[in-house]
């Protein structure tokens, strides 16, 4: 199976970051790659190896990288990937000012028809701006099947379609998709058996979490291909359909009160707070 991953740049969420005159300061943050970006990679390399006990695990398919960035802030998160084990990776050279989860979609959807994957699957947002929007974009861009938020999947060996599970508020929810398809993942994607590939053992199952890198991986990294492109190499066009104007933070909220008794904490719900 050829899958397609997208993996982009963001601030490290550990960090705090400020708002300054009105914007929010970016100024001495790390990068780091998007964390359900990261448990997609995770996820597209379990599909496409014979997981192994204890041993090295049998790998086949192929896993391609996408990363829209800047010429150089990019690329650590883009070798990352690839030290996991991603077999290359294509680069879309971009500022970060000029991009939208719009314009963020054509691009992921030129490069689709390019590489013409068996699934594209994306991290369920990007925690940096939240906005949940592009891999739903893609979608309806391409005409494909879609089903996000997956908490597992499980193919066959033949790989003519994905079994994806949501979670919802009710429970699980399941959606059967036909391949190609776009999928984005939630964050127990990458607990110790939510990825089924029809190849592994039933009985196999992961470590925890994303994997880390090896040394010797990251040395292969370095060394794995990278095609770079632009924008305009894809026929897209950096026409923002959503502008930021400022931030502000959020009022620090009041101190609470001391009551005598459950008849005064009644009185002040209800005439106060009027929430009953």
């Amino acid at each position: 199976m050829k899958i397609l991953v997208t993996a982009k740049r963001v601030p490290d969420p550990e960090q705090k970051v400020k708002v300054k005159d009105g914007m929010v300061d970016l100024s001495g943050v790390s990068y780091v790659i998007n964390p359900f970006d990261e448990y997609a990679v995770e996820a597209a390399l379990r599909l496409n190896e014979k997981g192994a006990a204890g041993g090295k695990a049998e790998r086949f398919g192929e896993v391609v990288i996408l990363s829209i960035g800047p010429e150089k802030a990019a690329v650590k998160e883009m070798r990352a990937a690839l030290a996991m084990g991603a077999d290359r990776a294509v680069h879309v050279v971009a500022n970060d000012d000029d991009l939208d989860s719009e314009i963020v979609a054509r691009i992921v959807a030129k490069v689709y028809e390019q590489e013409q994957p068996d699934l594209l699957l994306m991290g369920k947002q990007a925690v940096d701006g939240d906005s949940n929007q592009a891999a739903q974009l893609v979608a309806g861009y391409l005409g494909m099947p879609q089903a996000c938020f997956a908490s597992q999947i499980e193919t066959e060996a033949d790989a003519k379609w994905l079994r994806t599970y949501r979670e919802v508020d009710g429970g699980i929810e399941v959606k059967k998709v036909p391949l190609p398809a776009v999928v984005t993942v939630d964050l127990r994607i990458v607990s110790p058996d939510a990825v089924r590939n029809g190849q592994t053992d039933p009985g196999h199952k992961y470590e925890d979490g994303p994997r880390f890198a090896s040394l010797k991986g990251i040395m292969k990294a370095k060394k794995k291909p990278v095609d770079k492109k632009t924008p305009a190499d894809l026929g897209v066009e950096l026409n923002k359909r959503v502008v930021y104007h400022g931030y502000e933070a959020p009022a620090e909220r009041a101190g609470g009160i001391k009551v005598k008794d459950v008849a005064e904490l009644l009185d002040k719900l209800h005439n106060e707070a009027k929430v009953i």
